[in-house]
């Protein structure tokens, strides 16, 4: 019998308690988001009035497979202007969101029974994919000793064959980063031992105590991928970027072309005016901030004490294997007894995860003060309770 790939994804564990969360809302109870990474706030206002603008100006129809070529320009400008780094358009990919960057990597960069190391714990999509297209993630389980991010003795650890290496800094659940050095040795492993070096960087521009490295910085050989769903706001818009090696440029498109056509059209032309709206995306970014401050004060006061650093993204991960054993029956225990929606760390870990809960901070202020006034006196978190 042939083999279907699809029935081995797993379930993005997120986005069912999201569910879970609207139908509570749906019938009455009151609900405090903290599952999703999905800010709170709205598009920036130039590229609301750049979308209008372009509804009326412009024709919504199929664009260049790699996208249009002021966008494209556009973020070619902002590697110069935030990371002081010169990039060649031409090296710039459009993609459907993140998400299509991702398959248009994999499928460029590796043959059908590759492995692609990935920490533990991790985005969950990354593992799904990979499997979907008959490649093979191999998780690296890391610790709070590394940050909960790979480092190259861990990765000696490993048994299985390998093609390439994949990591996120911020990461997504940890909010943990990986500093320059330790990015700088990743990638001199990588060529050493013949990898592809992947570095997902959507969380980019939303740190706390120090800026996140660009595998750029070190290397023209990395795949990069980014998105304007987190700092810019714009999860909806289904849109992101690639920055890519010279030599990969025409497989892509050639794969964009089939899987794709174009990225959405109208979504390319507003955000073209996002990066005009820095002031906007760094008053978010404080908003975080606030939230996070709140949560990393406040959590360890009723036993949540060992959490993960939280360098940037919008979230916090959180050890609760005082409590429990088993995250996904806790999250829901939580959400039916508080209201407070929390994902639990088995999305992100499917070894070490029943032992963990990852909070998003991406939301009000308000929702986070309200979220903590309601687990304060939750039994949940008593001692004993599991």
């Amino acid at each position: 019998m042939t083999r279907k790939p699809g029935r081995e994804i797993s379930p993005f564990i997120a986005m069912e308690v999201l569910k879970a969360a609207n139908l509570r809302e749906q019938q009455g109870g009151e609900v405090f988001h903290m599952e999703v990474g999905q800010p709170g706030t709205p598009a920036p206002s130039k590229v609301l009035a750049a979308a209008k603008d372009a509804l009326e100006n412009q024709q919504i129809g199929y664009t260049d497979a790699l996208g249009i070529a002021p966008l494209r320009e556009a973020i070619a400008r902002h590697y110069k202007d935030f990371y002081g780094i010169d990039v060649p358009m031409e090296r710039v990919v459009v993609t459907t969101g993140s998400s299509g960057g991702f398959l248009l990597t994999f499928l460029s960069a590796f043959e059908k029974g590759d492995g692609i190391v990935l920490a533990e714990p991790g985005y969950p999509a990354y593992r799904n994919i990979l499997t979907s297209l008959d490649l093979v993630p191999v998780g690296l389980p890391c610790q709070e000793a590394t940050n909960f991010q790979p480092t190259p003795d861990l990765i000696d650890t490993l048994t299985d064959p390998i093609a390439g290496l994949l990591v996120a800094s911020p990461s997504n659940p940890t909010g943990t980063m990986i500093k320059k050095d330790e990015l700088a040795a990743l990638i001199d492993y990588c060529q050493e031992h013949g990898l592809q070096f992947i570095s997902d960087e959507i969380y980019h521009g939303i740190t706390y105590d120090e800026p996140a490295t660009t595998a750029l910085e070190l290397t023209d050989e990395a795949i990069i991928i980014n998105s304007f769903s987190k700092y810019f706001s714009m999860t909806g818009w289904r849109l992101g970027w690639m920055i890519v090696p010279e030599r990969l440029v025409s497989t892509i498109e050639k794969l964009a072309q089939n899987l794709f056509i174009s990225p959405p059209a109208l979504s390319q032309y507003a955000a073209i005016s996002a990066f005009e709206c820095r002031d906007e995306m760094e008053e978010n970014v404080r908003a975080y901030a606030r939230n996070r401050e709140i949560l990393l004060r406040e959590l360890p006061k009723f036993g949540l004490s060992r959490l993960a650093a939280a360098d940037g993204a919008f979230y916090v991960y959180a050890d609760v294997r005082d409590f429990t054993n088993d995250s996904v029956a806790f999250c829901k225990k939580m959400l039916n007894e508080t209201g407070v929606a929390a994902t639990p760390g088995l999305d992100f870990d499917p070894h070490r995860g029943n032992g963990y809960v990852r909070f998003s901070f991406a939301g009000s202020t308000a929702t986070i003060e309200q979220a903590v006034e309601r687990l304060k006196d939750w039994p949940g978190i008593k001692k004993g309770s599991q």
